[in-house]
């Protein structure tokens, strides 16, 4: 019998096994995929923004946003630096906070993690589906697909749903379920959008440097910028990354979600207005789709063109209000929103274990004694940008650490 069975090879569930061997306990590691931290080795492009400079609570996201303070108290980016400065690991910063291995390479990120593993004691077992859990007076059982285990301490770090194709699933919210747990509803993040609007397959490829507004049942809820990229389903680029957990959302109480795209969005009203009007030429039989070419991609003018009514047709037969309604479409295009890409497209869920139920100093349940919880499979959810794994980190370590 080991001292502590760590379920999920994740960031979370690393950064705890190797925290809690440093400490002297018989630590095991178990995964169901064929090699560890396959989530990791995609992140950032496979680049992984492995954490933000920048920790702000309101970046992350629960029902509980106590537990997140209590979580993060006194466990800022520098904790997670020094941790990763002691595998061998060096950062860097790159945009908006967000930090990097200095190699550029998420490969760096999960080799040297499990070299530290290895080097503390851990024993990792790959290709090691957990089947059954059970826990009877002072000793956990775990049945897996390479035999039963047993152990004092155990943790749970098996992530979310979110990207089934690389080992996501809900495996650890059934075994918490089962030991008395309860659980928030889990919904797609950081994911695609999805319209029925048969416009969007035509603008597919686009891409532009825009906001996007949402609005649920005409009420605005929120508003992103960054890239916007049309696709044969919808939606994507960073901005509708960023607006995802609230459609999401939203979309599961059935709301009527619309996004209200700017497409031009470093001109003013007033000043794209101007400048339409300074580019007309009189008596010019120029049409309105070539001549909006020189202020837009040719893809979306005739979307701009149907859903501003325009009345003109060659650049001769625009005026003031003609240039008007072109100026409120360009940055207010209405684009309806019916689903997202699910968590197949997810890099994260929201939702998950109710964290009124752990103990945010130790991530110790505070209904089973003994059982501990770290990373995305608790109800916690963080932006882009390295926020996630922040998390995933802290919580790791505060596991590792009080276990």
């Amino acid at each position: 019998m080991v001292d502590m069975i760590v379920i999920g090879a994740g960031a979370a569930g690393l950064i705890a096994s190797i925290t809690a061997a440093r400490a002297g306990h018989k630590v095991m590691l178990l995964e169901q995929n064929n090699k560890i931290g396959k989530k990791i080795l995609v992140s950032g492009n496979g680049q992984c923004n492995i954490d933000n400079k920048y920790i702000n609570l309101n970046r992350f996201h629960s029902q509980n946003p106590a537990f997140i303070a209590a979580v993060l108290e006194d466990y800022g980016f520098e904790v997670v630096e020094k941790f990763f400065t002691s595998i061998g690991l060096e950062l860097i910063e790159g945009k908006e906070g967000k930090m990097f291995p200095m190699s550029l390479q998420a490969s760096s990120v999960v080799e040297l993690l499990e070299y530290e593993a290895k080097k503390v004691g851990v024993e990792i077992l790959c290709d090691c589906t957990v089947t059954y859990l059970n826990k009877e007076a002072d000793t956990f059982t775990v049945e897996t697909s390479q035999g039963t285990k047993r152990c004092k301490k155990l943790l749970l770090a098996s992530g979310s749903p979110a990207a089934p194709q690389l080992g996501g699933s809900n495996s650890g919210y059934a075994f918490a379920s089962k030991m008395g747990h309860t659980l928030i509803p889990r919904h797609p993040s950081l994911v695609q959008l999805c319209s029925e609007e048969k416009w969007v397959k035509a603008c597919a490829g686009v891409k532009v440097a825009g906001i996007a507004q949402l609005y649920a049942n005409g009420e605005q809820i929120t508003e992103k910028k960054g890239d916007l990229l049309f696709t044969n389903y919808g939606i994507s680029g960073l901005a509708i990354l960023d607006l995802s957990r609230e459609v999401s959302t939203r979309l599961a109480n059935y709301d009527y979600c619309e996004l209200n795209l700017d497409l031009i969005p470093e001109l003013s009203k007033e000043k794209l207005t101007n400048l339409l009007l300074n580019r007309l030429n009189e008596g010019s039989n120029k049409p309105l789709t070539t001549w909006l070419q020189g202020v837009l991609n040719k893809k979306l003018i005739h979307i701009i063109l149907e859903q501003s009514k325009c009345k003109a047709k060659l650049e001769s037969e625009l005026n003031r209000k003609e240039v008007g309604k072109l100026v409120y479409a360009i940055k207010n295009l209405k684009l309806s929103i019916n689903d997202t890409k699910g968590f197949k497209g997810a890099e994260v869920a929201t939702g998950g274990i109710n964290t009124t139920e752990v103990n945010p100093q130790t991530m110790e349940s505070k209904l089973v004694p003994d059982l501990y919880f770290a990373g995305e499979i608790l109800d916690v959810d963080g932006d882009r940008g390295g926020f996630n794994f922040h998390f995933a980190w802290v919580s790791g370590l505060r596991a590792g650490t009080n276990s």
